[in-house]
């Protein structure tokens, strides 16, 4: 008697960035006749490519992608906005038979696609003041103010991040408490598994410097002067960005590119670890090895993890 396949879950492939989430996540839609959903917010943007180290078609192996090139630079990045867009792709391809390979480093953006999370309203008039505190004062003091009130919070937002740093300060002000009180424990809407891959810290930092050395052979400056004229400068989120945000500042002669590329690699790293803290916060991430020495095994062990009965 045939046994009938197993329904389709949602799987979220997480962890830091250059861990190898990108090849896993293809490998297991491709192996489980799923989708990759993004949860990477900076591939969000169109034209973005190279920095963000985007899939090529090619590199996607017939495996659609979702959430890739959905706005333009000069737009600001919403949470709330990529819940709504996240969670109609995964109820599309439940609904088909089909397997949510959510994917992605972006870890707010992964419990607003597969958690209970309701985002705080916004104030213009707080908005607005902390908006032109930042301005005048930079966000360096707004991100101390910031590790005051909410010491996680602090941790887990980069110091040059000012709009991030804003929207804490706002929600704190609206809300009475802590931003990441507002964060409630996990508590997924779908049957999920969640699969971290693990890296060591130092053969991590190596692949970061040469996946930034890549870029920069690959063209990440001339992509970088392409959207400037697009308003890349204008966009609150998309400017930020690893390696956007240093090359922009070359182009306009606040460092050389050498320097450029040297603070990419360590502003990567510092977000590297960040990522790391945040996924390692939550039970419910299953850690597998992606070492150099494990590379091999990694998919099929992803594979085992999928055939037990493991829940999120």
């Amino acid at each position: 008697m045939s046994t009938a396949p197993p329904a389709p879950r949602v799987i979220a492939v997480v962890g830091p960035t250059a861990s190898g989430k990108s090849d896993l996540g293809v490998f297991l839609a491709q192996q489980l006749g799923g989708e990759v959903v993004n949860a990477d917010s900076m591939q969000l943007y169109r034209g973005m490519d190279i920095g963000t180290a985007k899939l090529t078609p090619r590199e996607r192996g017939g495996v659609p992608h979702h959430l890739l090139d959905v706005w333009d630079v000069t737009v600001t990045a919403n949470v709330a906005d990529y819940q709504r867009l996240a969670r109609a792709e995964i109820d599309r391809l439940l609904a088909a038979g089909r397997w949510p390979i959510l994917v992605g480093g972006s870890g707010l953006y992964v419990r607003g696609a597969i958690d209970h999370l309701e985002f705080p309203g916004t104030d213009p008039r707080v908005r607005a003041r902390l908006e032109e505190e930042l301005a005048l004062r930079g966000p360096g003091a707004l991100h101390a103010r910031l590790a005051a009130a909410d010491p996680e919070a602090g941790r887990a937002i980069l110091p040059s991040n000012g709009r991030r740093i804003v929207r804490a300060l706002e929600v704190i002000e609206i809300t009475g408490k802590p931003f990441t009180a507002n964060l409630p424990g996990p508590d997924s809407v779908y049957d999920t598994v969640q699969i971290g891959v693990d890296v060591p810290r130092p053969e991590l930092d190596e692949r970061i410097a040469t996946r930034v050395d890549r870029m920069w052979d690959a063209g990440l400056v001339d992509e970088v002067r392409a959207l400037e004229a697009r308003g890349l400068r204008d966009g609150l989120t998309a400017s930020r960005a690893l390696g956007y945000q240093q090359v922009l500042d070359a182009l306009a002669g606040r460092c050389d590119e050498q320097e450029a590329r040297d603070e990419t690699v360590r502003a990567t790293k510092r977000f590297a670890r960040r990522q790391d803290s945040w996924f390692r916060r939550d039970p419910r991430v299953h850690w597998l090895s992606g070492a150099r020495q494990d590379h091999g095994e990694l998919p099929e062990r992803a594979l085992a993890l999928l055939e037990r009965p493991v829940t999120a």
